[in-house]
């Protein structure tokens, strides 16, 4: 076997896996397109939009499952460009600029009845917001292999779904010192 038979083999056998590769890729963009729409408002529609945390805020690198990740609902003004709306705000929200990619946009199929209003939740400029302890409920002790924590309920606000979390307590002491004070239940600092 000479080396242009050699050359000529291996042209052929990259040209095979071109071959396959562009099949691949077509089903793979076929399956894509038939399952993904982008996401199209008329001006008069309502949206919600997404906000998020304040980061290094969130408490104790914990992620709430109940708390609100969009406000609203706001109504399209106007459509910028292909991929941007213009939303028409409130006047609590008119430090914030009012037009947004679609990713921070979902469709709003609720009624308006039930929505979160603007006055549970503060928002900033970034538009994130901070969920503050506001009092301890109860505290416990509870046995863990062989030490022992001690935990306490924590009521908070700005929190949607259940509004106390239990955490633990040398945490809170941290975090938030003068929400636990020697006389909270006999406690002794």
């Amino acid at each position: 076997m000479g080396s242009t038979e050699v050359v000529l083999k291996t042209i052929g056998s990259i040209q095979q896996v071109r071959d396959r590769f562009r099949v691949m890729q077509s089903r793979q963009k076929s399956y894509v397109d038939q399952r993904q729409s982008a996401l199209k408002f008329q001006v008069g529609d309502f949206v919600l939009l997404k906000v998020s945390p304040w980061k290094g805020i969130i408490r104790f690198r914990k992620k709430g499952k109940l708390r609100p990740r969009f406000i609203g609902p706001f109504r399209i003004t106007a459509p910028v460009g292909k991929v941007a709306y213009r939303l028409e705000f409130p006047e609590e929200l008119s430090q914030i600029h009012n037009t947004f990619h679609v990713s921070q946009l979902r469709k709003c199929i609720a009624e308006k009845t039930t929505v979160v209003s603007l006055d549970d939740i503060q928002v900033d400029g970034s538009l994130n917001y901070v969920e503050k302890p506001v009092t301890i409920l109860d505290r416990k002790t509870k046995g863990h292999r062989n030490k022992e924590l001690k935990l306490v309920k924590v009521q908070w606000q700005h929190r949607k779904g259940s509004e106390w979390t239990c955490e633990l307590e040398e945490e809170m002491r941290e975090h938030y010192p003068d929400l636990l004070t020697a006389t909270d239940f006999g406690d002794e600092v």
